[in-house]
């Protein structure tokens, strides 16, 4: 069940191979489409999808915190995968949301500036200035978003474990490295381990979501730990309601079998005012 996750630079070519290395290893590719195609068994529609894939959360506004929910979904629909292994996971941080997964082969492709330019101009039948601005627009959205959402860098190299300049290296030298690098036996070994941590990441993730999506908390990042259905989870609320209220949501979440709340109420609404 081992998972092959993309980081991409616009204009690198590597969606193409991403496809073809599926189709070589038989491999399901999790990409746009596909996440699309899922959204609604998930509650997430399309206007959502589009607003929020790839973006940087934030938690300030109950619309934001839709929209973090909203892509807290996305990496459910990334984890229900990567869990089921034998998969290509395609952007949208898979290598930061599996991190501590031994089963998990981390790719980037980078490439030569104005050859990304020139590819993408010619794909898109566009004028190159205009492919300039949106790939500069891509490189810092997308770096935005792992470093907001992940606090890495992007392009940090320590981040995957192989990273393939496309300017240099043709497609198939590429596809024929990372067929022999995702049958490395420490990938295999790690399996069954990769299983367990994934279940917690998808239970965290349920309960961070129903968190999100309650319109009766003045919702405050918690910490939430979970294993093999005991969760711990700590924060802050402004009143002893609230907290009563996110106890009885995080229960209600199918997979939690006991519960630690260390939720302290703490009225920060009047010190807010006292300032």
């Amino acid at each position: 069940m081992a998972v092959i996750t993309i980081s991409r630079e616009m204009g690198t070519g590597a969606y193409h191979i991403a496809e073809e290395l599926a189709k070589r290893l038989k491999y399901t590719l999790v990409d746009g489409a596909r996440i699309s195609a899922n959204a609604a068994k998930y509650g997430l529609s399309p206007e959502m999808l589009l607003m929020v894939d790839e973006k940087p959360p934030s938690y300030i506004t109950a619309e934001d915190r839709k929209r973090a929910a909203a892509l807290n979904t996305i990496e459910l629909i990334l984890l229900d995968f990567a869990r089921k292994g034998n998969v290509i996971l395609y952007g949208r941080g898979g290598q930061d949301l599996l991190k501590g997964c031994g089963n998990v082969l981390r790719l980037r492709f980078t490439a030569c500036f104005e050859e990304r330019v020139e590819r993408f101009a010619e794909r898109e039948w566009i004028d190159p200035d205009l492919a300039r601005s949106l790939i500069r627009r891509s490189d810092h959205q997308r770096g935005g978003f792992i470093h907001f959402y992940f606090d890495r860098n992007w392009a940090d190299p320590l981040g995957y474990d192989l990273t393939f300049n496309t300017s240099r290296l043709s497609d198939a030298t590429i596809i024929d490295n990372i067929v022999v690098a995702i049958k490395d036996p420490a990938i295999k070994e790690s399996e069954k381990r990769a299983v367990d941590l994934i279940d917690n990441m998808i239970l965290m993730k349920k309960i961070e979501t129903a968190l999100l999506n309650s319109p009766a908390l003045d919702y405050r990042p918690f910490t939430i730990v979970a294993e093999k259905g005991k969760v711990l989870v700590s924060g802050y609320l402004s009143s002893e309601e609230e907290k009563k209220h996110a106890i009885k949501i995080v229960e209600s979440v199918k997979g939690v079998k006991s519960l630690v709340a260390d939720i302290h109420v703490v009225n920060y609404k009047a010190y807010k005012d006292k300032s």
